[in-house]
C-alpha cells in the first residue's frame, strides 16, 4: 500500500477502511495499565496513496468503525480527495441533515482528518500548512492529574514532569474515573459526587500547586462534572491558585450555566472539545460565555469544521486550545490557524499516539515541532503490529 508524498491530484477515492482498536499504555505510578479507544480510518485512492484519520467515541468506537465501513465508504469511492468541503458536506447532507452531533462528528472527523492527510500528500505540503502555516511549533501542556492518584502521587507525578522540562500541567477534578485494563468497564465512569469530595478536589489542586510552585502553569478539567453551584464553590476555594483555566466544569456545557460561572469567577473558563458543528461553538462564543474555545478534529468534524470554529473564535478575539486528546492529529489546526494555542498531550492518548504511530513528534520543553513532511507527517505502523489491539465485535 503506497504512502509516498506525492501524488496524482487527479486520482480517485479507491476504498475506505475503518478498524477499532484500544491499547493499553502505561501512566506513572499505576500498576494497571490505562485505554483510551479509538477508530482508525483508511482511505486509498486508486493510484495507492493512502491517507488515515482517527476519531474517539469510547463506548461506541466499535460502532463507529461499523458505520463507515458499511455506510460511508461506498459514498466515497469516486470521490476527489482535494474536494474536502464537498465531501464534509455530502457526508453531512446524506447521514445528518438535522445537524445531530456526538456520533456523527465522530465519524465525520475520522474520514476528514484522513482527506486532508491525503491533500497534504498529494500537494507535498503538510496539513498545518495547507490550514494556513501560522506557526512552526505549537506550545503544549501534559494532562497528568488522574483521579486515581491520591495526592502524595499527584505531587510526586508533577514534579518528575518539571523535572523532564515540562511547563504546563493540566489535572483531573470532579471524580471522572479512566478505562482501566482487566476491568469491566468499557467507557468513563462518575461516582456520585459530594461537597467534601469537592473540598478534597480544591485540597488536591492547591497540593500541586504548592509543589509546583508560581512559574509552572496548571489548569483543571472537571469533564462536564458540576452544577453551576458546584462549579462555583470549587472555583472559590481555588481561586488564589493562578490556574490558567477551567475546563468543562458544568453538565452537559450548558451556555447559560458557563455564563453564571463565568459572572462569579475571575478563572478563565474554557470548552467545546465535544461540540460537533460550528452553530453549538456559536452559542458559547458569541453569548460570551468562555474565554478559550476547545474544537478539537477528532470530535467535532475534523480539520474542516475545526478551522471554522477557530475563525469565529478569532472574531470574537477568542484564542483556542486542544482539550480532549489527541495531540498528533490537533497540534496541525492549533499550528495552522493565527489564534491556535496550546496543545494538550493527554497522557493516555499521548502514549496511544506514540505505539500507533510511527514518527509521532514529542513535546520538548514545554513545545512541539509540527511536522514539515506531506500530510501528518506521520502513519501507522503496520496493520500487522496493530492488530494485537484490534476490538474485536
Amino acid at each position: 500500500m503506497a504512502s509516498a508524498s506525492t501524488g496524482n491530484p487527479a486520482s480517485k477515492i479507491g476504498s475506505v477502511k475503518a478498524v477499532p482498536y484500544a491499547i493499553p499504555v502505561s501512566a506513572p505510578l499505576l500498576s494497571r495499565k490505562v485505554l483510551l479507544p479509538f477508530t482508525l480510518v483508511s482511505i486509498e485512492l486508486e493510484n495507492g496513496l493512502t491517507g488515515h484519520g482517527i476519531c474517539g467515541g469510547i463506548s461506541y468506537v466499535p460502532a463507529s468503525a461499523k458505520y463507515i465501513n458499511e455506510v460511508i465508504a461506498p459514498e466515497l469511492k469516486g470521490e476527489n480527495p482535494l474536494a474536502s468541503e464537498r465531501i464534509w458536506q455530502l457526508l453531512f447532507s446524506r447521514f445528518n441533515g438535522r445537524g445531530a452531533t456526538g456520533f456523527w462528528s465522530s465519524v465525520a472527523s475520522a474520514v476528514d482528518i484522513a482527506v486532508w492527510d491525503l491533500k497534504g500528500r498529494i500537494l507535498g505540503q503538510s496539513v498545518a500548512t495547507l490550514l494556513g502555516g501560522a506557526h512552526s511549533k505549537v506550545p503544549a501542556y501534559i494532562t497528568f492529574g488522574l483521579t486515581e492518584y491520591d495526592r502524595e502521587q499527584l505531587v510526586e507525578v508533577a514534579t518528575q514532569l518539571i523535572s523532564e522540562g515540562h511547563t504546563r500541567l493540566k489535572m483531573v477534578v470532579g471524580g471522572l474515573k479512566h478505562i482501566i485494563q482487566g476491568e469491566k468497564r468499557t467507557t468513563f465512569e462518575r461516582r456520585r459526587f459530594f461537597p467534601t469530595d469537592i473540598r478534597e478536589d480544591a485540597r488536591r489542586v492547591r497540593a500541586v500547586r504548592e509543589a509546583i510552585g508560581p512559574n509552572i502553569e496548571l489548569m483543571i478539567d472537571a469533564n462536564c462534572a458540576f452544577t453551576v453551584a458546584e462549579a462555583q464553590s470549587l472555583a472559590r476555594l481555588v481561586e488564589d491558585c493562578d490556574l490558567t483555566w477551567f475546563e468543562e466544569p458544568v453538565m452537559v456545557n450548558d451556555f447559560r450555566s458557563l455564563l453564571q460561572l463565568k459572572n462569579k469567577t475571575s478563572i478563565p473558563l474554557a470548552t467545546g472539545q465535544h461540540l460537533g458543528h460550528i452553530w453549538a461553538h456559536r452559542e458559547l462564543i458569541a453569548n460570551g460565555a468562555i474565554d478559550i474555545s476547545q474544537p478539537n478534529v477528532c470530535h467535532g468534524g475534523g480539520y474542516s469544521e475545526c478551522a471554522k470554529v477557530a475563525a469565529l473564535a478569532r472574531s470574537y478575539n477568542l484564542p483556542i486550545a486542544n482539550g480532549g486528546a489527541w495531540p498528533h492529529h490537533n497540534m496541525h489546526l492549533h499550528a495552522g490557524v493565527p489564534n491556535g494555542g496550546y496543545v494538550e498531550f493527554h497522557w493516555p492518548s499521548w502514549k496511544t499516539g506514540e505505539v500507533a504511530f510511527r514518527n509521532a513528534p514529542t513535546t520538548k520543553n514545554g513545545w512541539v515541532e509540527v511536522p514539515k513532511t506531506p500530510g501528518l507527517g506521520f502513519e501507522p505502523i503496520a496493520a500487522a503490529e496493530l492488530a494485537e489491539f484490534q476490538i474485536k465485535e
